[in-house]
């Protein structure tokens, strides 16, 4: 497979990238090193996950970062209430061996895998680590450890190991900066909202009754409405909404007054939609 087969399998699941983005995602899937999309949101990174799972016809497995997220809910838990169902059931079969007793607790069929362990364990697929910089540092670092060696010890059973590396896709909006020792393990690229051609072709893809005049005047709308100081300025998936919200009203054209009675769909701040109807920006 070269860039221009992996952009035309991603177009085929309606995922439309540039040229750059489809040589980082095929140099990924190459190397077998983790693709680190980082950008403003709403520029497609947690979408072109979906997409790569798709056009490559894998499964794909998510881990939504959280601030305070840890090792636990990432990699693996315990079913406790499992555990003490099994082990009252032992008590009251009879007289139990204390130690066997409690090396039986710790079989496989009470281990809940989250995702990381889920990835290894099912790979090959898609692993997408979204927002990874809610995380904390120490989160970082220990996504950083189970990404070098595509394995992981859970201290019961052994060592779990991918017998392929999951294609890992982590995804950042910059909330903060994410250390330079995770990006240095991954490729890196950087999202920017698509260009007028790109976003049309995309409304034009995703929503079928839109025509190719109506999905200008959204996407040019969208295109002025980045360029004003907004607390959330509005990405591909606003311009998709705000689209929507047009065909179900039965609207053919983005007019002034259109544009005033659907700005709930593309800006989800009040403050935003005083600075798009000060400005003007919505009657042209």
């Amino acid at each position: 497979m070269t860039p221009d087969e992996l952009a035309e399998a991603l177009d085929r699941v309606d995922y439309l990238p540039d040229p750059g983005l489809a040589t980082a995602a095929f140099l990924a899937l190459r190397t077998r090193r983790p693709l680190f999309c980082e950008g403003e949101p709403g520029t497609g990174k947690t979408s072109l996950a979906v997409a790569l799972a798709r056009a490559l016809d894998l499964p794909l497995i998510r881990l939504q970062c959280h601030e305070g997220i840890d090792a636990a809910q990432a990699l693996y838990d315990w079913d406790f209430p499992r555990q003490l169902l099994h082990l009252r059931a032992l008590e009251a079969a009879g007289p139990v061996d204390a130690d066997a007793a409690e090396a039986s607790l710790y079989a496989r069929r009470f281990l809940l895998a989250r995702p990381l362990l889920r990835a290894l364990e099912e790979a090959p697929c898609v692993l997408l680590v979204d927002e990874v910089d809610r995380a904390d540092d120490e989160f970082e670092a220990f996504l950083l450890e189970v990404l070098d060696e595509n394995a992981v010890t859970i201290p019961e059973l052994g060592r779990v190991a991918a017998a392929t590396p999951p294609l890992v896709v982590l995804t950042s909006n910059r909330t903060r900066e994410v250390h330079d020792a995770l990006k240095r393990r991954c490729l890196y690229h950087w999202l920017e909202h698509p260009d007028l051609a790109r976003e049309v072709a995309v409304l034009r893809r995703r929503l079928p009754g839109v025509d190719e005049r109506l999905a200008t005047q959204v996407a040019e709308a969208v295109r002025r409405l980045r360029e004003l100081d907004l607390v959330k300025p509005p990405g591909v998936a606003e311009s998709l909404d705000w689209a929507a919200a047009l065909l179900a009203l039965g609207r053919t054209e983005l007019d002034a007054e259109s544009a005033a009675l659907t700005l709930g769909a593309v800006l989800k701040y009040r403050e935003d939609t005083r600075r798009a109807l000060s400005a003007g920006v919505l009657a042209g």
